[in-house]
């Protein structure tokens, strides 16, 4: 199965689909090799989280922890003290929620230098339910001082971003997903910290996506372009700190904006964007995101649909918000 899509920046070439979480246990792998302060931590969820070929190249520097996620988080501080990079991994519910406090007092509160990695984010988990598909994590994290927030796009950005974090002084939430997904960013991408990737040039519209939706936002300008409108496609692989240059240059130019995220419509990326608008250049906005509710248990394709986070939902709001200008 092949796709390419072109732009007149770069080529993008879909060949495969593979899970961002193997993308997070690939990068772990390279950076056992290269760099001997970084420890992995791991709530029983070895397999589920990649960590597997870290624990057995590196058994001394994996610690398992078991379903006692506090203690994870508090271990994982206590081990900065010592000069190592610690590398927790869960599920994002269970890396934010569930263990908020710890995060709070005792990684962000003290700056410690702790990546707090997680896996199976938003409705993409499927059909484990509303009980493990948090959606409000990303506001959780980004609320909290000094904490750098990091939610990728595909197998290649999550490997390199992975990588990218273990240089990065200071607590880090690296947000990823359970469902196989369209590998379209380059291998040799090099990932910075808070630097948006342009993906499409346009004129009529910006669309700023994070996570998953950045493919379904480049399904929706393919689309849009067929109908006459050019799209900008902005990745924003960073969500704090944002890139507020990238975002202020494209809607100097194209007067409008969507926003398009797996989250709550409150506290995620379209909050932080409407934030920047509003200081510095206020533009007509709307908001691809899940509606302020629960999930459910389905496929990630249905739930998608049915919550209207994907390519279809982005072209629908582009529209509206083309007729706003």
């Amino acid at each position: 199965m092949g796709r390419i899509y072109n732009t007149t920046m770069k080529k993008y070439t879909f060949t495969e689909k593979k899970d961002t979480r193997s993308g997070f246990g690939d990068g772990l792998t390279e950076l056992g090799k290269t760099n001997e302060n970084v420890v992995a931590l791991c709530a029983d969820l070895t397999g589920s989280l990649k960590m597997n070929e870290f624990e057995k190249n590196h058994p001394e520097r994996f610690f398992q922890v078991g379903i006692a996620e506090a203690n994870m988080m508090g271990i994982a501080a206590g081990m900065t003290i010592g000069g190592k990079i610690p590398f927790t991994g869960t599920f994002a519910n269970f890396s934010t929620g569930r263990v908020y406090d710890q995060i709070r007092q005792s990684i962000a509160y003290s700056h410690k230098n702790v990546k707090i990695c997680a896996s199976h984010a938003g409705l993409t988990l499927g059909e484990d339910g509303a009980t493990h598909q948090i959606l409000e994590d990303i506001g959780l994290m980004k609320m909290l001082p000094g904490m750098t927030v990091i939610n990728t796009c595909d197998y290649n950005q999550t490997k390199a971003a992975t990588i990218a974090i273990a240089e990065h002084e200071g607590p880090v939430y690296l947000r990823f997903g359970r469902p196989k997904v369209p590998v379209f960013m380059p291998t040799d991408e090099k990932f910075e910290i808070g630097k948006a990737i342009k993906l499409t040039e346009g004129t009529d519209v910006t669309i700023v996506a994070t996570g998953h939706l950045v493919w379904e936002s480049l399904q929706a300008a393919e689309q849009l372009e067929k109908e006459g409108i050019s799209a900008e496609v902005i990745n924003i692989h960073t969500i704090k700190p944002l890139d507020e240059e990238a975002i202020l240059a494209s809607v100097a130019k194209t007067k409008c904006i969507v926003t398009a995220e797996e989250h709550n419509k409150f506290g995620g990326l379209g909050e932080s964007v409407a934030r920047c608008l509003a200081t510095n250049n206020p533009t007509p906005q709307e908001f691809v995101a899940v509606n302020d509710t629960f999930g459910e248990s389905a496929t990630p394709a249905e739930l998608m649909k049915k919550y209207k986070i994907n390519d279809e939902a982005v072209v629908a709001a582009v529209k509206k918000v083309i007729a706003r200008k």
